[in-house]
């Protein structure tokens, strides 16, 4: 098991895809809630119960490979570190559920970290695909893909009038979440979140932080999925997704444009004035990283700078936080020893960056 490839590199393969609509939605996710009708859900088992689950999973996934999989491995929460599980958590590969609470959890990563499902989560298997830019039929027809082929190991636990039976109550039904993140730094700049944010809730969608539920949306990142499972099928909660999507990217767009032709100097000074931050500070916090990374990343898709690649910044959006400083380190790392390392972190990787342009 080589859980170095999980770590070492802060990019996932697929994250250095161009999606649709890249400049604002960042990346799609389908996740899928399953359970199996012979084994007691995970939030009521007791240890043999769990390992039990955790062993025949494990079995019948590798009884067989599927194509979207590719060189997937198996990677059991008890035998990772708690910095390890804290990496995986920041670059979505798992939950902070399964990292902090399943002792006896297990994840299966593919090959390009699209693709993982999760082992006694908060639910027997969860199955999670991400795609890069607004790409959610793409990764729901993955996802539906490898739902069949587990299928075809266990039998779910179903009933035909409530559906998929989840922990959960609210992922009864098709037990699916669909999701984006999306990067909207013009509309919170204009204030027209605080409009915009309270009329998605009432369409039955539900905005989060970059790490989901409990989560800070932190750089001016949201995360936006739907909240209702049951009732609908899952090209229904698509399609809704898709219809809010495309108007909060719309507004977005009109947002950039109003900004950058009403207040081109201010907004110039704005990005130029974090990218210096980011060039020569020797101390930084998180928030504060990520709120400069979200000015400057406004400003490479506006063309105010140029010399900086957008996917640098999504590397720096993950490596600078805590699980990751500390894995360069090598050591367990305090508060003010982290806003050091971040700091350190941002101005060499930036420098690469001007030198690889000059040459």
């Amino acid at each position: 098991m080589s859980l170095n490839r999980f770590l070492e590199n802060a990019i996932s393969p697929w994250m250095k895809k161009d999606g649709a609509e890249s400049d604002i939605v960042l990346s799609s996710r389908i996740r899928l809630a399953r359970n199996m009708n012979a084994f007691t859900f995970p939030l009521f088992a007791n240890k043999e119960e769990a390992l039990e689950v955790a062993t025949y999973v494990k079995e019948a996934l590798n009884e067989s490979q599927t194509e979207a999989l590719g060189s997937a491995e198996m990677l059991t929460m008890d035998d990772l570190k708690t910095n390890d599980k804290r990496i995986l958590v920041e670059k979505h590969l798992i939950s902070p559920h399964l990292a902090e609470q399943s002792k006896y959890g297990a994840v299966l990563l593919s090959g390009d970290e699209s693709l993982s499902v999760m082992v006694n989560e908060e639910d027997h298997i969860r199955i999670q695909v991400l795609s890069s830019g607004f790409e959610l039929e793409k990764s729901l027809q993955i996802a539906n893909s490898i739902d069949d082929w587990i299928e075809s190991h266990v039998t779910y636990a179903y009933d035909r009038q409530f559906g998929y039976l989840t922990s959960c109550p609210t992922n009864v039904g098709t037990g699916m979440r669909a999701s984006v993140m999306m990067h909207l730094p013009a509309l919170a700049m204009t204030q027209q979140l605080q409009r915009i944010l309270p009329a998605i809730n009432q369409l039955g969608l539900v905005v989060r932080g970059i790490y989901g539920e409990g989560s800070e949306a932190l750089g001016n990142l949201f995360q936006i999925s739907n909240q209702m499972t049951l009732g609908k099928t899952e090209q229904d909660i698509v399609d809704d997704l898709e219809g809010v999507v495309k108007q909060l990217i719309q507004q977005e767009q009109a947002a950039r444009i109003t900004l950058y032709e009403n207040s081109k100097l201010k907004l110039t000074d704005r990005v130029h004035r974090s990218l210096g931050v980011l060039s020569h500070s020797y101390v930084i916090d998180s928030k504060e990283a990520t709120r400069r990374l979200s000015d400057v990343r406004l400003g490479i898709d506006l063309g105010i700078i140029k010399n900086v690649s957008a996917s640098i910044l999504n590397e720096l959006m993950i490596v600078t936080q805590p699980g990751f400083l500390q894995q360069y380190a090598e050591t367990i790392l305090s508060p003010d020893q982290r806003d050091e390392r971040r700091a350190t972190l941002i101005r060499e990787r930036l420098k690469m960056e001007y030198k690889q342009v000059e040459e």
